[in-house]
């Protein structure tokens, strides 16, 4: 999953060949799931929260050394084209495999762990973006990694930046409201994938445009809640200042 969540540092073959095991791996969880009565937006929110902590997130040198130097609202645009094109990809690729399923129609029988696969790898490269922007902009959270993750799979599903004077305890990004939310942004997500699954290519098209433009409105968002709730310049990280 970590490499899945890298947006800029696969090859589309091995991209592919990574969903699939993903897809394959889904299918059999959702199995089990559907035999044990859990409902799909609920076993898809448990199986994301499970897969957040093993997002790896760099911290703000790590980020301006992969992103030759770059600082403050360049870092931040290059983070957010880097995600764009990860996400664009995702649902490229899985347009493309609708499209030879499509060919195929036995194949078919595989398209929902598809589309659980591109839903789940989606999310986790916005909510890397999410918390790398967070990094970016000096607004730090504390906890552990899991945790953290945690609460950045929150803060993902109201598509909002965090708060650092506002309680972030785990026990509140866990409560029904935010399980809901996070439920309800994965449903929503899964259902953008539908559109990969048009006859030949349009999917491919369809699906990574709707994936570009939704992850540059999230970062948007993001973006704009985190410029207001920056820290004071004096407790700023220096390599974070232009």
């Amino acid at each position: 999953m970590g490499k899945l969540a890298e947006p800029g540092e696969l090859e589309p073959a091995e991209r592919r060949r990574l969903l699939g095991r993903l897809a394959q791996a889904l299918s059999e969880g959702a199995k089990r799931a559907r035999r044990n009565g859990a409902g799909r937006g609920r076993w898809l929110a448990d199986v994301f929260l499970n897969i957040a902590p093993r997002i790896p997130i760099r911290d703000l040198h790590t980020l301006s050394e992969h992103h030759h130097g770059l600082t403050g609202e360049q870092l931040a645009d290059d983070l957010v084209r880097t995600a764009q094109k990860g996400t664009m990809t995702v649902g490229a690729i899985g347009g493309a495999l609708a499209a030879a399923e499509f060919a195929a129609p036995p194949l078919l029988l595989s398209a929902p762990a598809q589309l659980v696969a591109e839903t789940i790898v989606v999310a986790a490269i916005e909510v890397k973006l999410l918390a790398e922007l967070h990094e970016v902009y000096g607004v730090r959270v504390d906890g552990t990694g899991t945790q953290r993750a945690i609460v950045f799979a929150s803060a993902w599903a109201k598509q909002r930046g965090i708060d650092p004077l506002a309680p972030t305890s785990v026990s509140l990004a866990l409560g029904a409201a935010t399980k809901t939310a996070l439920r309800n942004r994965l449903m929503r997500t899964l259902g953008r994938h539908l559109t990969t699954f048009g006859p030949f290519l349009t999917g491919a098209v369809a699906g990574g445009t709707l994936n570009r433009i939704a992850t540059k409105k999230l970062a948007e968002a993001v973006r704009a809640d985190l410029r207001v709730k920056l820290p004071p310049a004096a407790d700023r990280p220096e390599i974070g200042r232009d």
